[in-house]
């Protein structure tokens, strides 16, 4: 248990504290937890980074890379690694507040819930893993709100910004990278700072020349990510997950379909700095078939007009009807079902896949056979009687490609979209870094204010 409950604490390691103050930069701070002087590292606009801060979150990453810490970079390269993540999480949260974006405690108790569910433990248990770990599950909690208000930010950077044609999606069918199935990709990003000059772009070459030499002299993809990408998924090893080829940028296509697993690419000129990319393994795509059951139902619903107990003695009447009496059900749904959607058709809910009306109703299916009706039973909206009329297997490899084209177009898009966003952000924000080993080295300014 420990080793989810350490990687929960490193992705959450980045948010801030619940109650950080608004100092004066550069005047210390009495730290709230053993009243030593804590000093502010880092300004951004008009709030603070604290070196507590820091600090906490550099032992989340180091508690996470316990068993192979040689895939750390020097402490020193770390911090600027981490203080990097830190002052972005601080611009989002920033601008989020500034939108009106707000989680609730509901909302957190919800996230809560689902951390625990994640880790097979309740969320008593999750608090007491989390304590064990040596954190403060109060500020955890505050990290998991300041998560969810970041995603929220993002859904509403994209929402108006990403759109979709059918055109678009038959065209990344039709193509031939398309149905080479899936790569799994790890990267390094090493970014141009937005309107910078040749010197700056010149920079980040090397940087990233730098980064392919280590790797080629034998440094892990992984580790050399952690070391010298500044991604938002550098401290994870810049791994990208699986995908579709059309999932990555059009112009990094052609360099990955030419390479094998475990190769890495060239230092690639992208529209926002320099890439590499390692080709950690690829599959090809399966059919997809699935089982299809055809059935009907008949809905009753508690009201202002029938208690609940009337609504189930109304369902269990109905099967009685229904089975004993062999009344016909279609009739019977016709006149009594309460499901908008259905009852019209004589309960026909047509064919479909077995959680598409729900876990409930499809537990029920799987346990009947064709032409068997069910006793009644209870879900969210009501009592069902429900009768399975019969069940096949299809090949919706074609639907299911589609819906994944579509899907990885929005991702793809998505991704664009934000990431120019945050560089517009980081470029038009006020970050001065107080501690002169914890700059950038290619920062040549007296306060570190970002480019």
């Amino acid at each position: 248990m420990k080793q989810p409950i350490a990687f929960l604490l490193l992705a959450f390691a980045i948010a801030l504290p619940a109650h950080a103050q608004l100092l004066t930069p550069g005047t210390p701070a009495a730290s709230a937890n053993n009243g030593s002087i804590d000093r502010i590292v880092a300004v951004v606009n008009e709030d603070v980074i604290l070196q507590s801060e820091l600090d906490d979150a550099v032992h989340s990453v180091q508690q996470q890379y316990a068993s192979q810490p040689g895939q750390l970079p020097p402490m020193d390269v770390l911090q600027k690694q981490v203080l990097d993540r830190l002052v972005l999480m601080k611009l989002q949260i920033q601008k989020a507040q500034d939108q009106d974006i707000h989680v609730s405690d509901a909302d957190i108790d919800q996230a809560v819930a689902g951390v625990a569910q994640q880790n097979k433990i309740s969320p008593e248990e999750l608090r007491a893993e989390v304590e064990k770990s040596g954190g403060n599950f109060a500020q955890f909690r505050q990290q998991l709100g300041d998560q969810l208000m970041v995603q929220r930010l993002h859904q509403s950077v994209i929402h108006d910004s990403v759109s979709i044609t059918d055109g678009e999606v038959d065209n990344l069918l039709s193509s031939p990278t398309y149905k080479a199935g899936e790569i799994h990709l790890s990267h390094i990003q090493i970014s141009i700072p937005s309107g910078a000059d040749a010197a700056a772009i010149q920079a980040s070459q090397t940087k990233a020349e730098q980064a392919l030499a280590a790797i080629k002299g034998g440094m892990d993809f992984n580790a050399a990510a952690i070391r010298f990408s500044d991604a938002p998924d550098a401290l994870d090893g810049g791994d990208l997950g699986w995908r579709k080829m059309d999932d990555i940028p059009a112009g990094f296509a052609d360099t990955v379909a030419a390479m094998k697993p475990g190769e890495v690419s060239a230092a690639l000129r992208g529209p926002t700095g320099f890439h590499i990319l390692k080709l950690v393994d690829q599959r090809q795509a399966d059919r997809q078939v699935v089982t299809e059951f055809h059935a009907r139902q008949i809905l009753i619903k508690p009201s202002e007009l029938v208690t609940p107990a009337q609504a189930e003695q109304k369902a269990r009447d109905l099967y009685n009807r229904i089975v004993s009496k062999h009344e016909d059900f279609a009739a019977l749904a016709r006149d009594n079902s309460k499901d908008d959607t259905t009852a019209n058709a004589g309960g026909d809910m047509g064919w479909f896949k077995q959680q598409d009306w729900g876990s409930t109703i499809g537990t029920q299916l799987a346990g009947l056979k064709d032409n068997e009706v069910s006793q009644p039973f209870q879900s969210e909206a009501g009592w069902h009687v429900l009768q399975r009329l019969g069940s096949r297997q299809s090949d919706l490899t074609n639907e299911i490609a589609r819906d994944q084209a579509r899907e990885a177009i929005g991702n793809r898009k998505a991704e664009q979209v934000y990431d120019d966003y945050l560089r517009d952000m980081r470029s038009n924000a006020f970050v001065n870094v107080l501690v002169p080993e914890l700059r950038d080295t290619d920062d040549h300014s007296s306060t570190g204010t970002s480019p």
